[in-house]
């Protein structure tokens, strides 16, 4: 269990590690205000602070050596305007929450990562993902912002401002999130559905058609070898998607439910074997009343052009071997492209290269370098709440729009009050 604090406002106690217990906070104090007037009063005084969603980031995107602000405490109010097709909620709220209130109104998102426990603010501050190569990024929903600003103010922010695509992904360094406005649709239906054996060769004689194949679709292999193990294909009822070639692709449909990660419980993982049920019950890969264990893992992620698919695939199995035993699962998911400054798939559809390792820094790093190495030529872009060694100058080069979202950074905290380490590192004053 990790470590507490007590926070001095209202006597909680904080967890003082990350999720995956990788990373212990420095921080000197931990709020945990209760309203939003609280907030703006913390962080009007705070001459450093920065916000803490669920924790899922596994590195110091969210650490600092000042004040952590808990968004935990924060009202969830859930807003639903069916003539707009929007619902705004507090920033805190999970989206495993979110999705069952919309799923009891008739409303859904659009898609949904593969844990339904993460924050709301935290996933679209890093642009966070599901699936689906017709699917924006989780941070692409956002329609409206409410953000508390280094001075204690509350702003509310839309898309009819021109840096509201700078402002989304905005990794902590623009304000603190109080609500989200978020894009909805009627509720839908997902049948999953679950194949074994994908070969190497097979992946790349039908790359395209297997990606289109569902509306969201995710592979895994554990890299022992080039093959694919597990294809988790995510069909809507009301639409009309590509069939499954199971004979043509050499695909067997596995008898009975599976995990990503073999000999782990499939009970954690929703429902599978063609049974239809609701969009939140079977987009995410884990159930919401399942708790992942802290301190089993470590994580990184790198998405590359979607055109480069499978060259960036057979680059990663060039060092297998090297992968293999430091790894649980790595999963390749296809994303669609956006307008975000900052998101991962910024003018580009993209393909996510997801590796799940085991819970060992000095074993893994290595082995992340030699991953980044591997894809350097097809211009990877790492998640921004997972590991990667990438550096500033390299990545810059990645982004139309870096120099902009610094610049931005600059005008709406002119003292630095949300900066910390990692963005100085990335966008130096």
């Amino acid at each position: 269990m990790a470590d507490a604090v007590t926070n001095e406002a209202t006597d909680v106690a904080v967890p003082v590690t990350n999720w995956a217990g990788n990373v212990t906070f420095a921080a000197r104090h931990i709020h945990r205000p209760t309203s939003v007037d609280e907030l703006r009063r913390i962080v009007g005084a705070a001459t450093r602070i920065r916000a803490l969603g669920t924790g899922h980031s596994f590195n110091r995107l969210a650490d600092t050596d000042a004040e952590l602000v808990s968004l935990a405490g924060l009202p969830t109010e859930v807003v639903v305007d069916p003539v707009a097709s929007t619902v705004t909620a507090g920033g805190g709220i999970r989206y495993g929450e979110l999705a069952e209130h919309l799923h009891t109104r008739g409303y859904a998102l659009h898609n949904l990562a593969s844990l339904p426990h993460i924050s709301v603010a935290g996933a679209c501050a890093t642009a966070t993902h599901g699936s689906g190569q017709g699917n924006g990024n989780l941070a692409t929903a956002v329609r409206g912002i409410e953000l508390v600003t280094a001075a204690g103010d509350l702003v509310a922010l839309d898309r009819s401002d021109p840096d509201f695509a700078g402002v989304v992904v905005g990794l902590g360094g623009l304000g603190v999130v109080t609500s989200v406005t978020l894009a909805i649709e009627p509720t839908f239906e997902i049948a999953q559905y679950v194949y074994q054996g994908l070969s190497r060769d097979a992946l790349a004689d039908n790359w395209a058609r297997i990606a289109a194949s569902g509306y969201s679709v995710s592979l895994f292999t554990d890299w022992t070898s080039p093959d694919i193990d597990q294809v988790w294909v995510k069909r809507r009822i009301d639409r009309d998607h590509p069939p499954v070639d199971a004979d043509g692709w050499g695909l067997t449909a596995a008898d009975g439910p599976r995990h990503p990660v073999p000999g782990m419980p499939v009970e954690n993982c929703t429902s599978q074997l063609g049974v239809a049920g609701p969009w939140h019950t079977r987009l995410p890969h884990f159930r919401l009343d399942f708790t992942p264990s802290s301190g089993a893992e470590l994580q990184s992620e790198y998405l590359v052009p979607v055109a480069d698919a499978v060259a960036a695939l057979d680059a990663v199995a060039t060092i297998r071997d090297r992968i293999a035993p430091v790894l649980q699962v790595c999963e390749i998911r296809t994303v669609a492209a956006d307008e975000l400054w900052l998101s991962m798939n910024h003018r580009r559809d993209g393909v996510a290269i997801h590796f799940t390792w085991t819970a060992d820094t000095a074993a893994v790093a290595p082995v992340i370098a030699a991953v980044e190495q591997a894809l350097a030529p097809f211009a990877p872009r790492p998640h921004w709440g997972k590991l990667f060694g990438i550096g500033p100058d390299e990545l810059a080069g990645r982004y139309e729009r870096w120099n902009d979202f610094a610049q931005l950074l600059a005008r709406h905290d002119p003292t630095g009050v949300f900066r910390n380490d990692f963005l100085d590192r990335y966008f130096p004053r």
